[in-house]
């Protein structure tokens, strides 16, 4: 499946799932061409409708001039859309910003501020010339989501007063504290905008039928806004007032010590560019989700010198300091862009709309724009976040990160992150438990933690608890030994044998102690690209580049570290024969690691692989023999219990069937043919949105797109198709064999499992009661 998504076979080429059409002849170039700049064209009207109401509302929420907020989204879409590194990525006024660029304007005046941000563009550009991007991602996400999350915390409290019909202070916690004094007293008009603005921002997404659908289509910051402002005409609240258009002042130095300026203009710079790294990063997994998405990564060092140059500009025009937005990248990315014409144009389209419609900006009410500003600051702190750090047990880093921001600034808060994530580093390293237990063959050393010189003495302790001639097993939890271990675990091990003992790693069928358990740590399941031991052994002979010589070196890999590990298992089956309690039906995609998602060993799956998870009912042509033979064999000769038909997100033929015209012209290609074995699935999907009603949910989240929602349909219709074949039905209706549905969602690890009579898949969780099928 991989082949078939990531390069095109050669010519003449037959069709594959990730492309938009299954026919063999290509599309021409010229249409292709008409094709993306529609796309573009969509996708950068979306954008610049997203784009306006935030850049105000983030201009306003800071202090700083409203068109100094337009200013910034059309030059971070032109400057920064043309030089970036990221085409899909749309630059404009920062969020991460916010709390530091209103306290400079509080501090210094504006002018100053836009001086501060043509020295931290000028700092950017510097930095991608040197090439240290990539670098600057070595800092723990959980400072970083910490940092954004504190920023959010603030932006939220401050903007709550304007929503009210107050003005906030410049320190979140004078905020938090005069806001009890506020409720007292609100504005009764201001509070009611910003709950209509709120509302619909909130639900926007969740409008339900066809209708719903359409609606939709407008981005949701401007359907509030748009909402807000017509509830508020005829009434007296304070609105937008954008100044005529001047030739900008030139941005002055601000009356502050050298420290003082450099401290500014390092936080700047460090917000600035990690915002639009990360989002980068995050713009550029959803674009490669996307079928038929363009190939390419992300050039991070072209990116922040390209932001550089945006911020540097924006500060000579009197615009904000520039950043890379998630929200709007990915809206971006949604809305079907191609290339990074679609960021330029929606730039375009900002700096029209500052020129032609000035008065009718004027008649949105500020309660609106700080109630979406609002919004985006409590969506800053992102529950998914504070989940996947407590599970990499960051959380202290996480938490010190966000009170320090809200309590000490920006740049504070980064420093106290750092020297949380330090010192937990340092403790797990020398955090060290060693235990000896006796068992009723041997004696069990078990290590837990890192192995470093600091646990030597705790070792050579616990090693002098075992009895001589004792059959001693070591197990060593953590992922790194030292030299001063290595030597302290290797000299006891000899003198343990040389006195008549036995000393193994692992267990008996590991390997003796005779290298550090870091020399290989790779685990079988870890990716090609990801390490080194797939090259050929000293002399084993090589192999020319395209004869597999990197299947070659993994197969070699496998002789020397993982084979004895599994050959004692291997050969107990090998006696016994196979017998497998499950089969396993999913798609030949390569990233479907079965034997991973399954927790499962040799002999425990009989798996079945296709392209798209199909099992053609009884009655299909000759070609679909090899699969109905498997099930076959499995269902009546190895007696399985269960079969799980497994689709997954992403999955190309899925993108392929929705994609497809009617039947094809001429003769069709093994692929097509194969792929209408998915036309029930399509046709089934199809019906059930004639009907009105959805038959496939998942539990904790909405489907995603279409696609997505033919690989659940997909699920059930494969179900169907097997309880069609006699072996499975006699098997089902005699209660000895069980079908289970799946789902498996790539960019989330995360299993779901079907529940036909609701029609329901339910995720898997990672508690030791979790369902399995």
């Amino acid at each position: 499946m991989s082949q078939i998504e990531k390069s095109p076979p050669p010519k003449p080429r037959a069709p594959h799932p990730a492309e938009t059409h299954t026919k063999a002849v290509p599309e021409p170039r010229a249409e292709k061409a008409r094709r993306s700049l529609r796309r573009d064209l969509s996708a950068s009207v979306v954008v610049f409708l997203l784009a306006v109401p935030l850049s105000l509302g983030i201009a306003l929420a800071t202090g700083a001039p409203p068109q100094a907020g337009l200013i910034a989204a059309a030059v971070g879409g032109i400057v920064a859309g043309l030089l970036g590194g990221a085409p899909l990525q749309v630059t404009g006024a920062a969020t991460g910003l916010l709390v530091v660029t209103g306290d400079l304007v509080q501090r210094y005046g504006w002018r100053a501020t836009c001086a501060v941000t043509v020295l931290a563009g000028l700092t950017q550009l510097a930095l991608g010339a040197l090439r240290v991007a990539r670098a600057a991602l070595a800092i723990s996400p959980a400072i970083v989501h910490g940092m954004l999350a504190g920023i959010g915390v603030t932006i939220a409290v401050g903007q709550l007063h304007v929503v009210l019909g107050g003005s906030p202070d410049s320190s979140a916690l004078d905020n938090a504290a005069a806001l009890p004094r506020q409720l007292e007293h609100p504005h009764a008009v201001a509070l009611l905008i910003g709950a209509v603005t709120v509302a619909v921002l909130a639900g926007w997404k969740r409008l339900p039928g066809r209708g719903g659908r359409w609606a939709r289509r407008v981005p949701a910051p401007l359907a509030a806004v748009l909402a807000a402002t017509a509830l508020s005409a005829g009434t007296a609240v304070p609105r937008v007032d954008l100044p005529s258009w001047r030739t900008p002042e030139l941005p002055v130095l601000p009356h502050a010590s050298w420290p003082a300026l450099a401290a500014a203009v390092l936080t700047v710079t460090l917000v600035a560019s990690m915002e639009s790294l990360l989002s980068a990063l995050a713009v550029d997994r959803l674009a490669a989700e996307r079928p038929g998405a363009p190939t390419g990564r992300a050039q991070l060092d072209r990116e922040l010198a390209g932001q550089g140059v945006a911020n540097a500009v924006s500060g000579l025009l009197g615009g904000m300091p520039v950043s890379g937005g998630a929200m709007r990248g990915s809206a971006n990315v949604k809305a079907g862009a191609v290339t990074r014409r679609a960021t330029v144009l929606h730039g375009v389209w900002v700096l029209l709309c500052a020129g032609l419609l000035a008065g009718t900006l004027e008649l949105i009410p500020l309660a609106s724009l700080a109630a979406l500003v609002m919004v985006v600051g409590v969506r800053m702190v992102s529950f998914a976040h504070i989940r996947h750090v407590h599970r990499h047990r960051e959380f202290p880093v996480y938490a010190a990160t966000l009170g320090a921001v809200v309590v000490l600034g920006v740049l504070h808060g980064v420093a106290t992150g750092i020297a949380v994530s330090v010192f937990l580093a340092l403790r797990r390293l020398t955090h060290t438990r060693i235990a000896v237990t006796e068992e009723e063959d041997c004696h069990r050393v078990r290590v837990s933690g890192q192995l470093t010189f600091l646990a030597v003495p705790r070792l050579t302790r616990a090693l002098a608890l075992v009895p001589a001639h004792a059959n001693v097993v070591v197990e060593l939890c953590g992922s790194f030994m030292d030299h001063a271990a290595y030597e302290a675990l290797r000299t006891w091990s000899a003198a343990h044998r040389a006195h008549g003992g036995w000393v193994t790693l692992g267990g008996r069928s590991g390997r003796p102690i005779a290298e550090p358990a870091s020399a290989h740590s790779c685990r079988p399941w870890t990716p090609w690209r990801n390490h080194h031991c797939t090259r050929p052994a000293p002399g084993d002979r090589p192999a020319p580049a395209s004869s597999g010589s990197q299947l070659l070196g993994g197969v070699s890999a496998f002789q020397r570290h993982t084979a004895p590990l599994v050959r004692e298992e291997l050969a107990r089956l090998a006696r016994e024969g196979q017998r497998p309690t499950q089969l396993f039906l999913t798609c030949a995609d390569s990233r479907l690691v079965t034997s991973m998602i399954t927790s499962s060993g040799p002999g425990d799956l009989f798996t079945v692989r296709n392209v798209g998870n199909l099992m053609p009912p009884p009655g299909s042509d000759a070609s679909c023999d090899s699969v109905a033979a498997a099930i076959e064999y499995a269902v009546e000769v190895l007696q399985v219990g269960s079969i799980t038909v497994c689709g997954h997100s992403g999955c190309g033929a899925m993108g392929a069937l929705l994609a497809s015209a009617d039947p094809e012209e001429g003769e069709p290609t093994p692929l097509a043919r194969w792929l209408r074995h998915g036309r029930p699935s399509l046709a089934r999907m199809r019906r059930i949105g004639r009907l009105g009603r959805g038959e496939v949910a998942l539990d904790n989240r909405p489907v995603a797109d279409e696609q997505e929602r033919l690989a659940l349909v997909n699920v059930l219709q494969q179900l169907d198709h097997l309880r069609a074949h006699p072996c499975v039905a006699r098997r089902v209706a005699e209660g000895s064999l069980a079908l289970h549905g799946m789902y498996f969602h790539v960019g989330d690890a995360q299993a779901y499992v079907l529940d036909e009579a609701t029609g329901r898949f339910s995720a898997v969780s990672g508690a030791p009661a979790a369902a399995r099928v």
